[in-house]
């Protein structure tokens, strides 16, 4: 499965968005790439969901099961500059009539955000990130028995 690279990721982050639909994609991009979750899971979220003071946030994950996943304090300063407004039930990553977005709409964005910052998305794009987030898990020293764990309570198995 192809991953984005060091430098992908750097340029993908260090981004300035322009103008709210790009923001939204620029915050989801940090979002999946931070938390390793599924792209149904990011856009599931809502903003009562986050726990900005112990950096968690829940996700209803497949099968109906929730886990609560930790994230980084980066991620923290921008998922609080970019929910300042919300209110606690809105969807994080909601249309402009504040319904939930499509896979596909936000495989085009995430695509678009790519090409606009001279990075070539893998196949699997939206996918990819979650690999990503496993893979840098894993290189940074973290258990592959404690990752394994995490995302077999996703799926509702025991390892």
């Amino acid at each position: 499965m192809p991953t984005f690279t060091e430098a992908q990721i750097k340029r993908l982050l260090a981004a300035r968005p322009k103008g709210k639909h790009h923001r939204r994609t620029h915050v989801l991009v940090w979002f999946l790439l931070d938390t390793g979750c599924r792209i149904s899971e990011a856009l599931g979220v809502r903003v009562a969901d986050i726990d900005f003071d112990n950096l968690l946030v829940t996700f209803d994950g497949k099968g109906g099961k929730q886990r609560v996943v930790p994230f980084s304090f980066e991620l923290r300063r921008v998922l609080f500059l970019y929910c300042k407004d919300c209110p606690g039930e809105r969807l994080l990553f909601a249309s402009r009539m504040q319904t939930r977005l499509g896979r596909r709409d936000m495989l085009r964005d995430v695509k678009l955000h790519c090409e606009r910052h001279s990075v070539t998305p893998p196949a699997r794009t939206l996918h990819a990130f979650r690999h990503t987030f496993a893979v840098n898990y894993l290189r940074r020293g973290g258990s592959v028995f404690h990752l394994q764990k995490v995302w077999c309570r996703a799926l509702g198995w025991e390892p």
